[in-house]
């Protein structure tokens, strides 16, 4: 048999937005996983691929196996992803694994559910390559800063009352219409919301940046004078106007959660739901799609009629954005966080320096297995020779296949595995 546990070496991509240098835990991961590695000290390094997408498809470390890639060797032994996975998702990965270093936010944006994404890559193939839908699931490595979904109502009126600029983009009409809205009728309060939202995002230009100017004006006056600007956002508004001047997202704070992740908390992006990114490191999951609509703190095609039309105006607190781990009730080493969807599932896998022997049981799916911190030799029956498991290793697993791990590090070890839960 051919082997069918063998280390991948995984693709950066180098965005503009990514921790730069040795700052950057991508780099960090992939300096260890690989010493022969140069990391360039002033490129940024963004994000870690782990799978079969096109554009960053994982290379196979193991000479023995004659596929390249991970993509080309799933192609040719679809049984690995495992019979249920292979049935439901027509004999492909369903999911990418990454890791995401974020530096500066990244755009304003939603991924559409699959009846929307079918619609728009039929009538605009060129900016949605594909029909399928991008639940995206966040896990935080560092202390992580992001945007997701509608704030409560009464802290959107808040803003409304005491940023003055905000009203005039949105005007008196609509901005009254929300302060009336009762939350005994939460599709009147939906109603008004996306009136809101909408008039923001298709304000005139220059109105909107004059606007921004003036806002900004004010809140570095009152800032450098020793004022609160909390009830303005002002610490957030002044970081975000500085990385993307004059632009429409800035403004976005008012009406999204902020949420803060610690080490370890997750969070769950649904289809239509308004979110960006801020700063941090995260372990990240989606399902295989790129399909982004997006409208604003970017340079790319913005979309904001779609977005507009698009998004998910139920209002909630940014408690709710955080998604749990549930620790396993078959093994407490590993926690497991399973999102609404069935594209992919996380385990979380905590080792403690006690323990010198663990087996990495085996699942009905292919998995993908990080490794964090923590030092191993892994053996396996479906793997040619034992490996070599460090910081930054990344291997793929077959469906029902185990791994034996022998530690050797004084403080255990701490590894992400993601999968396919059906």
């Amino acid at each position: 048999f051919p082997p069918a546990v063998f280390p991948l070496s995984c693709v950066v991509q180098n965005y503009s937005w990514g921790k730069v240098g040795l700052e950057s835990e991508v780099a960090k991961l992939v300096a260890s996983g690989d010493p022969l590695v140069q990391i360039q000290p002033d490129l940024p390094y963004a994000e870690l691929w782990m799978g079969t997408h096109p554009r960053g498809d994982a290379l196979i470390r193991d000479n023995r196996i004659p596929q390249r890639t991970l993509g080309q060797w799933i192609a040719d032994n679809p049984a690995c992803l495992g019979a249920k996975v292979k049935d439901a998702f027509q004999g492909h990965l369903p999911f990418l694994f990454k890791v995401l270093s974020v530096n500066t936010a990244l755009s304003v944006q939603a991924h559409p559910n699959k009846e929307l994404a079918a619609k728009l890559h039929a009538q605009f193939p060129e900016h949605y390559p594909d029909a399928n839908h991008k639940p995206e699931m966040a896990i935080a490595l560092t202390p992580f800063e992001g945007m997701c979904g509608f704030r409560p109502v009464e802290e959107i009126v808040s803003f409304l009352q005491n940023v003055p600029e905000l009203r005039a983009l949105i005007g008196e009409v609509a901005a009254e219409q929300l302060e009336r809205s009762g939350s005994d009728d939460p599709r009147g309060v939906s109603a008004a919301l996306r009136v809101c939202f909408t008039r923001l995002m298709k304000s005139e230009k220059k109105f909107f940046v004059d606007q921004l100017n003036m806002l900004v004006k004010r809140i570095s006056q009152e800032a450098a004078e020793g004022k609160d600007t909390s009830g303005s956002n002002g610490e957030l508004l002044l970081r975000l106007h500085s990385q993307y001047p004059g632009d429409i997202g800035c403004f976005t704070i008012y009406f999204l959660n902020l949420v803060r992740l610690e080490p370890g908390e997750a969070m769950f992006l649904g289809a239509n739901e308004p979110h960006a990114y801020l700063h941090g490191d995260c372990v990240e999951v989606m399902a295989c799609s790129d399909n982004t609509v997006r409208a604003g703190l970017t340079p790319k095609f913005i979309d904001v009629l779609t977005l507009c039309e698009m998004l998910n105006y139920t209002p909630a607190p940014s408690s709710a954005k955080i998604l749990a781990a549930a620790q396993s009730q078959l093994d407490p080493h590993v926690y497991l966080y399973d999102p609404p969807v069935p594209d992919f599932t996380v385990m979380r896998i905590e080792i403690p320096a006690s323990i010198k022997l663990y087996l990495i049981s085996a699942m009905d799916s292919a998995s993908i297995l990080l490794v964090i911190q923590g030092t191993a030799v892994g053996t396996s029956t479906a793997a040619a020779s034992e490996m070599s498991l460090h910081r930054g290793s990344v291997l793929f697993v077959s469906a029902n296949e185990s791994i034996s791990l022998h530690l050797s590090s004084p403080d255990g070890m701490l590894l992400f595995r993601a999968c396919c839960l059906l």
